[in-house]
């Protein structure tokens, strides 16, 4: 499977003032698969430890942070001999070697001509009681689901992927309903690497789900050995109440949705480690669409959206019938999966500051305000099946005259005097 995150890694191999990369973010986004591919193609040799394996040398960085030692007791575990130019060096699992993070601050300052790359669960939120995340000694990726162009590679639409890289909106037309088509595939089976790699050969859309269900089990089972004791009742209760939350016409969350009388006090420190985790992510309500927009984020108001809509499908329980046949993955579950789509395709572009806005003592929302790197605010609204009527959108555009303004939909591509639709499945592309 193709990743474009390995553009990154080759960017990082060639930086001369490189520091060690970690990489962050959610289990099972393919991380690991990604580095593998990465040292097979791009290097002579790797030297691959993961850190859960039984013989791993787990202890080796509790001695000291030598890094002539730890580079020859690397060598005598791996029977390779490590030379720095052309050597990739992996920590997977770095979380299970006491540590193990810390050592790569060392690297940073006393042996910067070794090229590292680490990796593991929970990166965000599991640091071992005597170390801290070594800030300005390394450098970081951040790996997400398989977006919606990859997942086109993967499943041989590669002709259809094609027209998303060369930015072909006006050719997209016609190919809309095999846009279409795929795109009812992406909501179900989502960007989980192993779900993708096993729809991809077989098309079965039963085994595709176990394996979502599968990967929601294990977050959980993460849950309880690595969240802390006092607050994994409000973490489950919280994950557990995503679809809910994503279900409302109004889909600010809202704590008495989980348990009545429920205070945000009480379920802050628990949504701090499921978005540190990677697992959820907030997206702040604004109180003013001007610059620089995060000086207006209302911190109290905010959407969590799950960490991919595959996973969130699976959640919810929407079959694949109801998905894939017609326009009812559009309608269903109140738009909830298009707005997820949504935004992860908002997400794959690092250079977007993404918001959302309601309007004063009013029920009008815009779904996402997005700054760019030319500090332009863009609104863009979302809206499931082919209705284009949006009260809330005009009222924006009237009000605060965007320099563009995009509505997303299942329509097809078309500009128009002020504001263009920009289909679902052309959106990550369209601002990439």
């Amino acid at each position: 499977m193709y990743r474009t995150a390995i553009n990154k890694l080759k960017e990082w191999k060639f930086d001369s003032n490189k520091k060690p990369l970690i990489f962050l973010r959610a289990r099972q986004v393919g991380k690991t698969w990604l580095i593998k591919e990465f040292g097979k193609t791009e290097y002579r040799q790797m030297v691959y430890v993961n850190f859960d394996d039984r013989d791993a040398p787990r202890d080796i960085f509790l001695q000291n942070f030598d890094t002539k030692r730890l580079i020859s007791e690397l060598e005598f575990y791996s029977d390779i001999q490590i030379t720095a130019e052309d050597t990739l060096i992996v920590f997977d699992e770095i979380q299970s070697a006491p540590r193990g993070i810390t050592s790569l601050k060392y690297f940073c300052e006393n042996a910067r001509q070794y090229q590292i790359v680490a990796a593991g669960s929970l990166l965000g939120v599991k640091i071992h009681p005597d170390e801290s995340f070594p800030v300005g000694k390394v450098n970081t990726l951040e790996l997400f689901p398989m977006s919606f162009y990859e997942f086109l590679l993967a499943t041989g639409a590669t002709g259809l992927a094609r027209i998303l890289e060369e930015k072909q909106w006006d050719i997209s037309v016609s190919f809309a309903e095999k846009f279409k088509e795929y795109l009812r595939y992406y909501f179900y089976v989502g960007g989980m690497p192993e779900a993708v790699s096993f729809f991809a050969q077989n098309r079965e859309w039963k085994k595709a789900r176990e394996i979502q269900i599968e990967i929601l089990k294990n977050y959980q089972n993460d849950f309880s050995k690595h969240a802390p004791a006092a607050f994994l009742p409000r973490i489950n209760m919280i994950w557990e109440n995503i679809p809910a939350q994503l279900a409302k016409e109004n889909k600010k969350f809202i704590y008495s949705v989980m348990r009545k009388g429920a205070r945000a006090k009480d379920f802050e420190t628990a949504i701090q480690w499921l978005t540190d985790s990677g697992l959820l992510h907030k997206v702040y309500n604004i109180s003013k669409p001007a610059l620089p927009l995060t000086a207006y984020r209302e911190l109290s108001n905010f959407k969590l959206y799950h960490n991919d809509v595959g996973l969130l499908a699976a959640m919810s329980g929407l079959n694949a019938k109801t998905l894939i046949e017609g326009h009812a993955v559009f309608t269903e579950f109140k738009g909830a999966l298009a707005e997820q789509f949504a935004y992860q395709q908002l997400r794959i572009n690092k250079n977007l500051n993404i918001n959302y806005f309601t309007f004063d003592n009013s029920k009008y929302e815009i779904d996402f305000i997005l700054q760019n790197e030319e500090d332009e605010i863009i609104p863009v609204e979302v809206k499931s099946g082919e209705n284009l009527k949006a009260r809330s959108f005009r009222l924006f555009c009237e009000n605060f005259n965007p320099a563009k303004a995009i509505k997303s939909s299942f329509s097809n591509y078309k500009q128009e005097s002020w504001m263009t639709n920009v289909p679902l499945y052309l959106l990550g592309d369209y601002f990439s």
